[in-house]
């Protein structure tokens, strides 16, 4: 029952090591102490184009945005001298913004500039690149200085009077395009030449960015790397995990981002199949969502439509065929979780009904059908699915696909349907139910995901009557290895409507193995959902932890375990706190010196716990009275 790879080909690439991004030579160009003095410009001259290549950038002129760079960072944040400072670099930066761009460790410092940079010199530097588009776009470190650029007009949009402004202070420069102007001519050439810019491996990233940058949505995952290619695994975060960041766009944007996903219903075919291509549509699909639900319906249905009209399937619908395929997979996963209700009840009664069993048991299938479990919110839908994959759950685990059985939990949990179906189907597939005494250990066997003989090193022959679960032997035995995936199905099966089987499987833990539940990465989060779960009572979550008790001190100098302390005191009553704070304050001096205990210390006041026990009493009274009116105030 463990985790399978995405695919056949290989999951551990590794990729180069980069630089230190500049950070070695930062001490060579580091001003003195006190008054900021501005790093000399370049000598003239010594970056001249390369007669066949892009331009060079000189090593003298490479050190001085080095040290520029270094100076910008530790002048003060605000004031005259700073805002002259920015200006003089980025005249410099306009001068050289295409051997800058082709540089690779030009271009990291460039992108770093273009975050200090004001309205009006990242617009020119944006002019400067843009008619040498496409040399910088299609460049594997020019990209990500275009990408950076884009990125800012959440920061600089607004800033259409402080633009209008500087127009007429610096016309004497020569006319400018807003920032505005240069974002719709960027569109503009990339929608003339789309199919290239979408193809290629860096264009497309340029072409991703300016998707969510006309949409005024940033996806989480363009966020999480904002320089540097992504690594392929990366590129396989689910797209669940995408959560945006809205900002406020013109008109004229969303016009833009219409026409500019008119382009896919020219060559779909080519978007469905080529896997760089592909990765535009998807996140085509993730932004229209957001901003243009209608014209997102539209070019799923075009999608579905032109899968739907190849070859047929020996077994059913075309369709089966492309949700086998690694790359229009993909693709069908984000049009799964961005289909309305409606729509998702017919797709499914069309092409996939019938067939559940053999995609959740397929090594690429499996992961759209994780997406259309995810994307479940109404019974209509929730019953055929469940009814289909109900009977083979142990089998899908067994196959090590345990997604698909995660997902499917998930969306009971979200219909509120058959959650006590799926939790006695879930005891069945870990060897648990029966005997009903080895119920009381199904939160070690969910969160690692083995059934009870593996778990236990138990050895029993096919067709022998389970033993009875022996509680001396699973107190003795260690925690195992929290996986994931299994604390995922713990924390939807402790937001089940009834999730008392569960809390007396934890109840059921000693101290230590409850602390090594806490103190794991992923298993943390099952006590977080503990504290938060709507459907746990306060006497519920008080049995379950006072197992704690005994291992404050281990779990506040632990990295994980300090948050889930720190989240437990948040919701501890008066009296409750008076026995963590006395426990901890046996081990004060322990705590100090651990680098995350001495912040549980801090946040449970422990010094004056020690020093003047009736000041922090009345502290965390005052403490714990504005936390109930706050209380009432929100359940008003």
């Amino acid at each position: 029952m463990g985790l399978g790879p995405r695919s056949p080909h290989k999951v551990g690439r590794r990729f180069p090591a980069g630089s230190k991004r500049g950070r070695g030579a930062k001490g060579s160009g580091r001003s003195s102490p006190g008054r900021e003095r501005q790093p000399r410009p370049p000598p003239v001259g010594l970056s001249e184009p390369a007669a066949d290549s892009h331009p060079h950038l000189s090593p003298e002129a490479l050190g001085y945005f080095r040290r520029a760079l270094s100076a910008l960072k530790e002048a003060p944040e605000t004031g005259e001298e700073r805002d002259l400072m920015v200006h003089n670099i980025m005249k410099e930066v306009e001068a050289q913004a295409l051997a800058l761009s082709t540089n690779r460790t030009g271009s990291e410092m460039l992108q770093e500039l273009l975050g200090f940079s004001p309205l009006k010199p990242l617009c020119r530097v944006w002019a400067a690149l843009r008619s040498n588009l496409r040399t910088v776009a299609c460049h594997r470190c020019g990209v990500h200085v275009l990408q950076s650029a884009l990125l800012q007009l959440p920061r600089l949009l607004g800033s259409a009077a402080e633009e209008e402004e500087e127009r007429e202070e610096d016309g004497k420069d020569g006319p400018t395009e807003t920032l505005e102007e240069l974002v719709l001519g960027l569109a503009t050439d990339v929608c003339d030449d789309f199919l290239f810019y979408c193809g290629d491996t860096h264009g497309s990233f340029v072409v991703r960015t300016l998707l969510q940058v006309l949409g005024g949505t940033i996806l989480e995952s363009e966020r999480a790397r904002p320089r540097g290619s992504q690594s392929s695994e990366a590129q396989r975060a689910p797209a669940r995990e995408c959560k945006p960041a809205d900002f406020e766009v013109p008109e004229t944007f969303l016009n833009h981002l219409q026409d500019l996903s008119s382009c896919f219903l020219k060559d779909i075919a080519v978007f469905i199949t080529d896997k760089i291509s592909s990765f535009c549509l998807q996140v085509a699909l993730q932004v229209l969502h957001c901003k243009l639900p209608q014209f997102c319906a539209h070019l799923c249905n075009a999608v579905i439509s032109y899968l739907s009209t190849r070859s047929s399937s020996v077994d059913g619908s075309p369709l089966l065929l492309f949700l086998r395929d690694q790359t229009s997979s993909r693709l069908l996963e984000q049009v799964l979780l961005v289909l309305e209700p409606p729509r998702l009840q017919s797709l499914f009664e069309e092409h996939l009904q019938g067939q559940l069993q053999t995609l959740a048991a397929h090594p690429i299938a499996n992961f759209p059908l994780q997406r259309l479990l995810d994307a479940v919110t109404t019974p209509e839908l929730l019953s055929p699915v469940f009814e289909e994959l109900s009977p083979v759950l142990e089998a899908v685990l067994a196959q090590g696909h345990p997604g698909v059985v995660i997902a499917l939990v998930g969306a009971c949990r979200r219909v509120g349907a058959y959650q006590a179906k799926v939790l006695q189907l879930l005891l069945e597939a870990f060897h648990c139910a029966e005997p009903s005494s080895r119920q009381l250990a199904c939160v070690p066997l969910f969160a690692t995901l083995m059934a009870y003989e593996v778990y236990y090193g138990l050895t029993e022959e096919e067709g022998a009557v389970p033993a009875e679960h022996q509680v001396e032997t699973a107190s003795a035995r260690a925690f195992g290895d929290v996986t994931v995936l299994g604390s995922l199905l713990l924390q939807h099966l402790l937001h089940f409507s009834t999730p008392g089987l569960v809390l007396r499987s934890l109840g059921a833990l000693t101290g230590p193995q409850l602390l090594a539940l806490a103190q794991s990465p992923a298993g943390s989060h099952v006590l977080d959902a503990i504290l938060t779960s709507p459907s746990v009572t306060r006497k519920q979550r008080r049995r379950v932890l006072q197992n704690l008790k005994g291992q404050y001190v281990a779990l506040a100098c632990s990295r994980h375990g300090s948050r889930v302390l720190d989240a437990i005191w948040s919701g501890a009553a008066l009296g409750a706190r008076k026995e963590i704070a006395a426990e901890l304050g046996e081990k004060n001096q322990e705590l100090i010196r651990d680098p995350f205990g001495h912040h549980v210390a801090r946040n449970v006041a422990l010094t004056t716990f020690l020093k003047r026990r009736e000041a922090w009493e009345q502290q965390q009274g005052a403490v714990a009275k504005r936390k109930r009116a706050l209380n009432s105030i929100l359940e008003d």
